[in-house]
């Protein structure tokens, strides 16, 4: 994502210009894609969030200050955007699991089977997949955006210690899950 020849784009988009949004859209679509499925609850999920952070980018784009970096305020609409849909399953989780309560059965078998298929796919996801979003913000912010600690923590609007800690912790969990899925393969005849 090159900030400075978007600019002239996100202008002309602000001002409600179909073409300038679609220029934006194919310069940061691959981008944005493998970002928001390093966040993403569930990978079938990223497409989904996707369609939600060009909608939110569409809706504020008019908020964008052109003096900011461009990749830094685009990498905070998906963050948000990936926490509100966490949210928003998880509410539709608690709908689900209080109507089950109260009526005896499933409301709806297809949200039940949307929510039981997680514990088998989260076996599935890479070991990043394993960590807490909070965690998981960090080391993508970290290693895959390659920005520093300080702005990640404005882009997360928590303390730069808040930040700190998250990538210790984040990192402590990786190198011990490695370390537990390595004694697996071992066990196996693979030694990592």
């Amino acid at each position: 994502m090159k900030d400075l020849d978007l600019h002239p784009w996100l202008i002309r988009m602000s001002q409600g210009e179909e073409e300038a949004f679609q220029v934006v859209y194919e310069a940061t679509r691959d981008h944005a894609y493998r970002f928001i499925s390093y966040l993403a609850p569930r990978q079938q999920d990223a497409g989904d969030i996707m369609s939600e952070v060009y909608l939110e980018l569409y809706r504020s784009v008019h908020t964008y200050d052109p003096q900011q970096n461009f990749g830094a305020w685009f990498s905070g609409l998906m963050i948000r955007q990936v926490r509100n849909w966490k949210r928003r399953e998880w509410r539709l989780f608690r709908i689900t699991e209080k109507l089950k309560l109260s009526t005896g059965r499933s409301a709806d078998p297809a949200a039940e089977r949307q929510f039981t298929a997680l514990d088998d796919q989260l076996e599935l996801l890479p070991l990043l997949q394993t960590l807490p979003l909070k965690l998981r913000e960090v080391i993508v912010l970290r290693y895959y955006q390659d920005c520093p600690l300080t702005e990640i923590a404005v882009l997360l609007e928590v303390p730069l210690g808040t930040v700190k800690s998250r990538h210790h912790h984040a990192l402590k969990q990786l190198r011990r899950r490695f370390a537990e899925q390595g004694m697996e393969k071992e066990g196996d005849g693979f030694v990592y």
